[in-house]
């Protein structure tokens, strides 16, 4: 039976994951934005991948639900990578909160059904997660496993506890490593893994908006105080993915992997002497 990869989001780290993952498959390519995605893949045509595309809203059941669909008709679905997402520049808190946190819980959910047996997921999070502190253990846990369709209704995600667009950003990364915690588990009965990788700053279109939006300054603080005093690049990230998805990464799942330079290990504990 043929392979499918599905690959959310047209991005140049998702592009970059599923040149490493998808040879001799077939990558359904999914986003929001059909110009975006066969833009994409006629890229990854040229370089010889069988691409086909769909479009998605992460953020709606129906639409989530339609591309599985979508996928499982091509073929055994055996991997997934998830790169969709917005950054606290490009939109308001609620769609921050529907796309990051709530669209990956209804993807890990949709996808964890199909999965096959040997198949393996990543999830592209962000070090933005690792820079928040100490959730509760309920709210921990709330966000790893409260069904994705009442996800948002969780106190703490509610107008006013939630301060500007970059928290709702923190938190749905952290959500993002928690909620992979727990469906590596439910993706375990299916034979399957499931992990996170949360970049640093990545040169990519959406680095891009940030170093040129309002937080622009703070974005280029961080990569000249980094331990690495660079920015990454999509390959970078790549590289890691390929290795949890594939066999040598068979007994890693349910973790998240922090690709960031140094620059959360700067933010901590960077004042040091």
């Amino acid at each position: 039976m043929t392979q499918v990869v599905v690959l959310v989001g047209a991005g140049s780290i998702g592009q970059a994951i599923a040149r490493r993952v998808s040879a001799g498959k077939t990558l359904l390519l999914a986003d929001l934005r059909d110009e975006n995605a066969r833009a994409a893949a006629n890229t990854l045509k040229d370089a010889g991948f069988d691409v086909r595309t769909a479009t998605v809203d992460v953020s709606s059941r129906e639409s989530v639900e339609a591309l599985v669909v979508t996928a499982t008709a091509l073929g055994e679905v055996t991997g997934l990578i998830q790169a969709a997402g917005v950054s606290p520049s490009q939109a308001p808190i609620e769609t921050i909160l529907k796309v990051d946190l709530r669209g990956t819980a209804l993807l890990l959910e949709a996808f964890g059904t199909v999965i096959a047996e040997g198949g393996s997921g990543v999830v592209i999070s962000s070090q933005s997660g690792h820079r928040m502190g100490p959730l509760t253990l309920e709210q921990n846990r709330l966000l790893a496993t409260a069904p994705a369709d009442t996800l948002l209704d969780l106190p703490f995600l509610q107008p006013g506890e939630v301060k500007d667009t970059l928290h709702a950003y923190q938190l749905s990364k952290r959500g993002n490593g928690l909620r992979v915690q727990a469906e590596a588990v439910r993706w375990g009965r299916r034979g399957a893994r499931i992990n996170t990788i949360s970049p640093g700053i990545v040169i990519t279109p959406l680095a891009n908006d940030e170093l040129n939006g309002p937080r622009g300054e703070g974005y280029r603080k961080m990569i000249e105080s980094s331990v690495a005093k660079r920015a990454g690049t999509p390959d970078e990230i790549a590289n890691v993915a390929a290795l949890l998805m594939g066999p040598d990464g068979a007994f890693i799942t349910g973790s998240d992997f922090l690709i960031d330079g140094g620059t959360t290990a700067t933010f901590w504990f960077g004042d040091q002497s």
